[in-house]
């Protein structure tokens, strides 16, 4: 029995809600293992729509147990609040159905007041972040000032923390013209959410650790993209934690033994939010098209996505840095009706062929792509649920992208509705 790691495999938005819904029915728990509240996905359950940020999509199915992880930072009012909605949405969530990891990093309001002066103050040094606060919090994890989950069971112990912690940001708010911050408005801040979040703290390790030696099956959910990984993705242009799937056991304090099965997630096409290279990216009316077509807009942000053709150099790298084992592979309707459609199969700059993404930034700015065309086709692939129901062309596009990438693929998505899709490997059974 296999327990797997859902992870994406390009820039994130790759469309893992509708695959991570299909898989959270078959398994028993859900783990969220590394960003925090600024990647959404999006749910489809008996005809209702969940749009969630941190929850793991498990919570939104009756008898999963969801965890969020040590390897989240965590806005302590970004559960509750979140809670709060799908609540509304007749959705039982209690400690039963819900835990957090004590050692869990926690983002306080200065991170976010961080977060936005960095990303508005200079547009040449611009990541495209979503203000949320996550990288602060992450840089005063590994530069060992946080203040965790954990800390706020024992209030008359915070003093020495905030202390800790305000030594350096009120150094670097002076740097920056801002008005230092009282260590009271911080423990204020703490001790008011402290009894809304520390019902749900669990030792996450053991809990799972117990629960895979009982035979449970877990789905660890990740957020964001490989792309995006603060190691192997277009680094500065990443997020600030590991997305790639090894984080999976790091980000929960289980083994990787644990893991069994690593499913990819990647769209026909390629889309990325935010700044950073893009070799393929199509600023013409083939991007407006695609992006059109397919609804290229953030769930948090609302911001709209650049839109280019298939990079299969990228998604051959992510293969191998995650250890993917199959690859499902969404939105392939989006395609639909082109006559020619572009896969990128290798780079070029100054005369040199690259077969793999160089890590340099300045050198990624300005790698041209190598394209393969391959013929399109007119018919329509929405909602096929069998080889037997796609076009003959779509299905050399698919085999294509297996030739190219190295890997299998166990799902094809042919629209949002999770029924619609093709199944080659079931990763639970694999």
């Amino acid at each position: 029995m296999a327990n797997v790691v859902v992870v994406g495999s390009q820039w994130g938005d790759e469309g893992k809600g509708k695959i991570v819904d299909w898989l959270s029915e078959q398994a028993d728990i859900v783990v969220r293992f590394q960003g925090g509240h600024n990647a959404g996905h999006t749910l489809v359950v008996d005809g209702k729509t969940f749009k969630l940020s941190l929850l793991p999509s498990g919570i939104v199915r009756p008898g999963k147990l969801s965890v969020i992880g040590n390897g989240v930072v965590l806005d302590p009012s970004a559960p509750t609040e979140e809670i709060e909605r799908v609540r509304s949405q007749d959705i039982a969530v209690s400690p039963d159905n819900l835990r957090i990891a004590e050692n869990a990093t926690l983002i306080l309001s200065l991170h976010r007041e961080l977060d936005g002066i960095r990303e508005s103050s200079n547009p040449a040094t611009r990541i495209g972040t979503t203000k949320r606060g996550i990288g602060p919090a992450y840089e005063d994890k590994v530069g060992r000032r946080a203040i965790r989950l954990m800390d706020l069971a024992d209030l008359p112990g915070l003093d020495a923390k905030i202390a800790r912690l305000l030594v350096h940001h009120n150094a670097l708010r002076c740097g920056l013209g801002l008005e230092p911050i009282a260590a009271k408005a911080v423990f204020e801040e703490l001790a008011a959410v402290a009894p809304r979040v520390l019902p749900y703290m669990d030792r996450v390790w053991a809990l799972l650790d117990d629960r895979r030696r009982e035979g449970k099956r877990i789905l660890f959910e990740g957020a964001q993209g490989a792309l995006l990984d603060i190691d192997h993705g277009t680094y500065p242009f990443v997020t600030s934690s590991n997305t790639v799937a090894a984080q999976a056991a790091t980000g929960c304090g289980l083994g990787p033994g644990a893991i069994g099965y690593v499913l990819g997630i990647c769209k026909a096409y390629t889309t990325r939010v935010g700044e950073g290279p893009f070799p393929t990216e199509q600023q013409n009316e083939i991007g407006l098209r695609l992006g059109e077509r397919g609804r290229e807009f953030g769930t948090v942000t609302g911001r709209a996505r650049r839109c280019g053709w298939f990079d299969a150099v990228l998604v051959r790298q992510t293969v191998r840095t995650s250890g993917i084992n199959g690859l499902a592979l969404t939105k392939l309707d989006i395609l639909d009706g082109f006559d020619e459609i572009k896969v990128c199969i290798g780079y070029r700059l100054d005369g040199v062929e690259f077969d793999y993404l160089p890590a340099g930034e300045r050198v990624q700015a300005r790698l041209e792509p190598i394209y393969e065309t391959i013929e399109g086709w007119r018919e329509s692939t929405a909602g096929a649920r069998s080889w037997a129901d796609l076009p003959a062309q779509a299905i050399k596009y698919v085999r294509r992208i297996e030739e190219l990438i190295g890997c299998t693929v166990a799902l094809l998505s042919t629209s949002p509705e999770r029924e619609d899709t093709i199944l080659v490997q079931n990763p639970f059974e694999a």
